[in-house]
């Protein structure tokens, strides 16, 4: 394993990119509508079921099946609840187990529809799987459950897959207590037909985690997306593959052989991989994608999320997604050979008794059988369809998706991917030529959590998060955030259009809107957009219309002025203009959040324009008139803008507020230097002083220095004026010879010292 990890370390990642959300809104923006429901005595609330009308979601929680209204646009009502817990007894019988008492109430995790009227509902409940039978209407439970084992895990976070089709369960999970059992198996089968599992003499599972699960009707199989170890590579450590399987819902097991086993078991290797990097080889979700009017089943697409099992790929994820055709192409190909003995895998060319995988073998005989209980590993691994990942970020954790075809304006279909991060973000990227671009980000909740689901309403345009603090509920577009048509264009959301005629964004219904999802080109889109909106003032030319009055700054001069620009997103850059004027380094410092610093002078008084650049389009988003102040200055605080003015998720307001502060020390500092022509006075006032503080400080040294010698010598007659010529000669210093007293000066002092 270690020189197979070694050679994977040294590819690069050229493929892995940074997704930065166009726009981002925590929990509780007002820029975007988020619905809420939870209860103080519910928690959990992580397995959802919408039924067929929309109306109505139920959701499997901890001890309880809720069922919410969800038809009002501003709020989720508590239609009804069932209330199923474990009993006193179970609870400590769970304790007992060595269970921790938080993990041993009774998690719902199996809510599907069996009927038109009926729902079927398994929970871990206390370590010992329990499923009922719940009226749809009025969520009244079957007075006695059925054994839950091999329909539902025992452990609260261990994840499993359930789906139903003609009333029959098909399940993958674990069937014992400490999870090392794996299944995939069928219940609920009745008359003629038996309930099947896997046969585990061959190891047909091999610590699996499973994912998903979807039903083919026009090929008449269940497919199951997990992801386990894979024993055809010979590593010293265990490495994880993913995988997808098959079985037909017409198998019933064979006659002798594979009795009550599947006859039709067969996987493959899903590889997301891109060519030159290190694989992805650990599924973490997975949704599928009808195909269009039109097409047939081999056009289904499979969007799954992918991490690495490797420390180095730490908080990487990528999005492949598969063609059902590929993965067809895969099963119907060949099969490795398992050697029983050494119980390895290989590849070469033998006898083809049957194919495996192939529905209607339970006829078969037992030889045929044989063939497939012991060749169900295909040899070929399903590729990504275009070859490489759909999209690889290199800075978040993905865990959850959900996959929507949107068809915009002009009629072109585009892929929309709402992507749920470990951290709590729900990203909507819309899958251009270009790459991924993240439209949004959406807070939907605070702790980490390990088991999360997404629910997709198409018809409603709607999406719902289950998480343990509750479910969450908003619509797929969120137009009307853009305010004019260049933000609607520039959003390059296939859900939004600007409407010329009504002046706002809106929903896409017709062909008679602005947008332009692949480029957002506004120029090309917004043929009505205002100059005022466009326009560029540049320094070496007249503008082309009358400056804008701006808002007014009052100023004194000296003072450090702080002006803010607003960013239009967290894609555009910020700049600053002065009409028919450079904004020199010396005299203005740009500051890291967009604004604009510097000192009042006259020099630099006057229009500031704040510019947002993006995808080649620059618009004005506010315009300031910085004029002299008449009074004495006042103490400025920071001012910061209103509540109605901020947005959290990086994107102004319809009004702009200046913002006016105290410079730091450091762009004081930097300023100074900029503008250090205007304080010659002040400098010439602080140096006159300084001489001053000096000379009267020697003064004071001197006059000390003159009253200890005074002390300590008595007065000479003067012998000559030598001491007041210039330097003593040699062997004398300071009036001192080689061995007399000292000399006295004609004037009465020390010979060199000053008077």
């Amino acid at each position: 394993m270690a020189p197979v990890v070694m050679t994977l370390l040294c590819f690069l990642f050229s493929s892995a990119t940074t997704l930065t959300p166009r726009v981002s809104f925590p929990m509780g923006s007002p820029g975007r509508r988020v619905t809420h429901f939870g209860s103080a005595d519910v928690g959990n609330t992580t397995t959802l079921l919408l039924a067929d009308g929309d109306d109505t979601l139920y959701v499997g929680g901890r001890d309880t099946v809720l069922a919410l209204d969800v038809s009002g646009e501003d709020a989720i009502v508590l239609r009804n609840k069932l209330d199923w817990r474990p009993s006193e007894k179970d609870l400590e019988q769970c304790s007992m187990k060595g269970k921790m008492l938080t993990d041993c109430p009774n998690f719902i995790r199996v809510l599907l529809f069996l009927n038109a009227t009926h729902i079927y509902a398994c929970g871990t409940f206390a370590f010992s799987p329990r499923c009922i039978y719940i009226n749809a209407e009025t969520l009244e439970a079957s007075p006695k459950p059925d054994e839950g084992r091999g329909r539902c895990p025992y452990d609260p976070y261990q994840r499993n897959t359930a789906i139903i089709v003609d009333g029959e369960l098909y399940t993958g999970t674990v069937a014992d207590y400490r999870g090392n059992w794996p299944l995939i198996s069928r219940h609920l089968s009745e008359g003629s037909r038996v309930d099947l599992k896997l046969d585990d003499t061959l190891g047909w599972l091999e610590d699996p985690t499973f994912i998903g699960s979807t039903f083919i009707q026009e090929e008449g199989k269940i497919y199951f997306f997990f992801s386990e170890v894979g024993q055809e590579y010979d590593f010293i450590d265990k490495f994880v593959v993913s995988r997808v399987s098959q079985v037909c819902t017409s198998d019933v097991g064979g006659q002798r052989t594979l009795q009550r086993r599947w006859t039709t078991f067969a996987k493959a290797q899903l590889l997301c991989q891109a060519d030159g990097e290190l694989p992805y080889n650990v599924i973490q979700d997975i949704d599928s994608l009808p195909p269009a009017e039109g097409g047939t089943a081999d056009d289904t697409l499979f969007y799954g999320i992918f991490t690495s099992q490797w420390s180095v790929n730490s908080g990487l994820s990528a999005v492949c997604s598969f063609r059902f055709s590929d993965i067809k192409s895969a099963f119907s190909g060949s099969y490795k050979v398992l050697n029983r003995d050494t119980l390895q895998w290989s590849t070469r060319v033998q006898e083809r008794v049957t194919n495996p995988g192939e529905c209607g073998l339970h006829n078969a005989s037992d030889n045929a059988l044989r063939f497939v209980k012991e060749n169900f590993l295909a040899d070929e691994s399903v590729h990504p369809a275009g070859g490489s990942p759909t999209l690889v970020s290199a800075e978040r954790r993905y865990s959850h998706l959900a996959v929507q075809r949107v068809w915009a304006a002009d009629g072109v279909p585009h892929v929309v991917l709402f992507l749920l991060t470990e951290l709590g973000y729900l990203h909507k990227a819309v899958l251009l030529q270009s790459g991924a671009h993240v439209v949004e980000e959406v807070q939907v909740f605070l702790k980490p959590q390990r088991v999360k689901s997404l629910k997709l309403s198409v018809p409603k345009g709607l999406l719902y998060v289950g998480t343990s603090e509750g479910v969450l509920r908003f619509p797929t577009a969120n137009c009307s955030f853009y305010w004019t048509c260049a933000q609607c264009v520039l959003a390059r959301d296939p859900f939004c259009g600007w409407d010329a005629a009504r002046r706002a964004c809106v929903g896409v219904t017709g062909a008679h809107l602005a947008q332009d999802v692949e480029g957002g080109n506004v120029e090309k889109a917004c043929q009505s957009v205002t100059s005022a909106h466009r326009a560029h003032l540049g320094p070496d030319s007249l503008p082309a219309a009358p400056c804008p009055a701006g808002e007014p700054v009052s100023v004194s001069l000296h003072q450090v002025v702080r002006l803010a620009c607003p960013a239009a997103s967290r894609l555009s850059r910020q700049s600053w203009e002065r009409p028919n004027s450079r904004l020199s380094p010396d005299l203005y410092l740009h500051l890291d959040d967009g604004g604009l610093s510097f000192v009042a002078t006259p020099a630099t008084l006057g229009h500031y324009l704040c510019l947002s650049a993006e995808n080649g389009f620059r618009q004005t988003m506010a315009v300031y008139h910085v004029k002299q102040r008449s009074g004495p200055p006042p103490e400025l605080e920071p001012k910061p803008p209103p509540e109605s003015t901020r947005d959290p998720g990086g994107q102004p307001g319809r009004n702009f507020t200046l913002w006016m502060v105290k410079a730091s020390p450091e762009e004081e500092a930097a300023l100074q230097n900029g503008v250090s022509p205007s304080y010659l006075k002040e400098l010439a006032v602080v140096s006159a002083l300084l001489v001053l503080c000096l000379a009267a400080l020697l003064a004071v040294l001197l006059h000390a220095i003159k009253r200890r010698w005074r002390g300590r010598t008595a007065p000479q007659p003067a012998d000559s004026d030598d001491g007041l010529q210039g330097s003593p000669p040699p062997g004398k210093r300071n009036g001192l010879s080689n061995g007399g007293p000292p000399l006295a000066a004609s004037n009465g002092h020390l010979p060199n010292t000053p008077i």
